[in-house]
């Protein structure tokens, strides 16, 4: 597609948005959303005719970029088929994107319970915990993002849980490593992953272990800043797990389906959970979609004991057709290949030499296409180049940053003191080296910030 240019469509796109839409997350008199007029690829583009390299693939669910043919003709296929049914139906489309997620999942993850996105996806597979175990408390991790309904926005580490927090969801919160800013006073990967889990071992016990139904975790954190486990943490909390009878939760919504360059980042530390969340990248968000793939004594619970839960879209045929098509054009061209090849050649490389010229650069982390650069005010001491949680005059370094990299043709995934080069997976390395370059503009102006 050609980008056209039409201001006055633009225009009135963006009226009808200001006078109607409530925006998520938002003051809703301080926001100015784009009017977007199309999309392809990796690219999208305004109504004025201004084109921008995605690099953060919607909210990291793109991952095989927009409008991409096959998956398109298969939603219109399946909509002159058979556009929707009830949860309670065994439906073409529903079965086999069943059956192609449970041959990519780890384990004895066969079983698949469907939803519309990634909180739902939490909900459900806290409630089929708690069922499973006859306990109440979950686990989880400060720097953690897992929804936005109720229970996930409880479960979730970040600041957007503070204003729904009502400390009474059976919630405790706990640091997961993250040698950078480790909590442990870690010098090293081996002393931070063994500090975290005797600090989740001991939080077990002070909490009483036959009290605890779950522990979730995202495989590697998203939003919260890609923070990749050291070795053997994964691991450690499986036995922990194993040993005190509690669920295993892996939350892969942001970081499954290619993202990391392999099917499920699980894959990349050889770890089955107990329970996998998914959303997002399963359909590339084509179509709203996600789930919950259950383990074989997990499904047993609820073999001849109703599972209570359910949802009207449960598996909807749209959604579960635009998995499909996606699951076999990932498959067929490459793209988790590709996400693994790029990240560990192109990627990687780009982002740490631009790490070594730029004084705003503390560390550079990730894997595949997912990948964090943490911004700082000083290198030697560590301080975030705005402050946790900043808002106003306070990020202003950070808005100076996002507006330096949208001028330079690229839109930034910008989360307090980081920005995420999450593009695509299917981006191709000419368009790797063009964000790169994007992004190394946009940190001359971070630097500014620098002492």
């Amino acid at each position: 597609m050609t980008p056209q240019t039409d201001p006055q469509a633009g225009a009135a796109v963006k009226a009808a948005d200001r006078a109607h839409v409530f925006h998520s997350w938002s003051a809703q008199e301080l926001i100015d959303p784009l009017a977007v007029a199309g999309a392809e690829g990796s690219y999208f583009w305004d109504y004025d005719g201004r084109r921008y390299l995605d690099l953060t693939s919607g909210l990291v669910f793109t991952n095989i970029g927009y409008q991409h043919p096959k998956v398109v003709a298969a939603i219109q296929e399946q909509a002159a088929r058979l556009t929707t049914f009830a949860p309670a139906f065994a439906v073409e489309a529903r079965s086999e994107a069943a059956r192609l997620i449970a041959e990519r999942t780890p384990g004895d993850l066969d079983k698949i319970f469907f939803t519309n996105g990634g909180a739902d996806a939490v909900e459900h597979a806290v409630r089929m915990a708690r069922l499973h175990t006859g306990r109440a408390k979950v686990l989880s991790a400060y720097r953690s993002y897992h929804g936005g309904t109720q229970q996930a926005v409880n479960i979730t580490g970040d600041p957007r849980r503070w204003a729904s927090d009502s400390a009474s969801a059976g919630v405790v919160h706990f640091w997961a490593p993250f040698l950078y800013r480790s909590r442990f006073y870690a010098e090293t990967e081996e002393q931070e992953c063994a500090r975290a889990l005797e600090h989740l071992e001991t939080t077990i016990a002070f909490e009483g272990p036959a009290t605890v139904a779950a522990i979730i975790l995202e495989t590697i954190p998203g939003t919260a800043g890609i923070m990749l486990p050291p070795p053997g943490y994964l691991a450690g909390v499986r036995e922990i797990c194993d040993k005190y009878g509690i669920v295993f939760i892996l939350d892969e919504v942001m970081a499954g389906f290619g993202r990391t360059g392999e099917w499920f980042a699980a894959d990349l530390y050889d770890v089955t959970p107990d329970l996998m969340t998914f959303a997002k990248g399963v359909n590339s968000g084509y179509v709203p979609l996600g789930g919950v793939a259950v383990s074989g004594a997990i499904a047993d619970t609820f073999g001849k004991r109703p599972y209570p839960g359910g949802l009207t879209y449960s598996g909807h045929p749209l959604a579960c057709a635009a998995a499909v098509a996606t699951i076999n054009v990932m498959a067929e061209e490459g793209i988790v290949d590709n996400a693994k090849n790029l990240g560990a050649s192109v990627v990687g490389p780009g982002l740490k030499e631009l790490a070594e010229r730029h004084p705003s650069v503390g560390e550079v982390r990730g894997a595949g296409m997912f990948w964090a650069v943490e911004l700082v005010k000083n290198r030697e001491t560590r301080e975030p180049l705005v402050p946790y949680n900043a808002a106003g005059e306070a990020n202003a370094a950070m808005v100076a940053f996002g507006a330096a990299a949208k001028k330079a043709g690229v839109w930034p995934f910008v989360n307090m003191n980081r920005t995420h080069f999450v593009p695509p997976l299917n981006v191709s390395a000419s368009e790797v080296k063009e964000g790169l370059a994007a992004l190394d503009t946009a940190l001359s102006v971070a630097d500014e910030y620098t002492q």
